[in-house]
């Protein structure tokens, strides 16, 4: 299958975005101070255990997505610096029908 241009952008736009704004969240998640992560002794708490479990699998479902992106740009890539020059001539007469 060929991805068109403006979708294998799209795809790795998306992988780079996610992993933003997961890391961003774990960052967060980490140096939470509502006490919602983390117990009064610092042990982690479920709701950091979940939450902790949606990133990493965002991460991997982020990667996952930009890599066919960043492939399927690599491969328009290859594909326009192989392809033949167009010929920019203009066109001679075709020849007259035969009688």
């Amino acid at each position: 299958m060929k991805l068109s241009r403006r979708v294998s952008w799209f795809l790795l736009a998306f992988g780079v975005w996610s992993w933003f704004i997961w890391i961003t969240f774990v960052k967060n998640l980490w140096q939470d101070a509502s006490g919602l992560a983390f117990d009064g002794a610092g042990d982690p708490t479920a709701y950091f255990w979940v939450h902790l479990l949606l990133a990493v699998t965002s991460f991997l479902l982020g990667t996952a997505v930009g890599t066919i992106g960043f492939r399927g740009v690599r491969a328009l890539r290859r594909d326009t610096a192989t392809a033949p020059a167009e010929d920019t001539r203009i066109p001679s007469r075709p020849a007259p029908p035969a009688s």
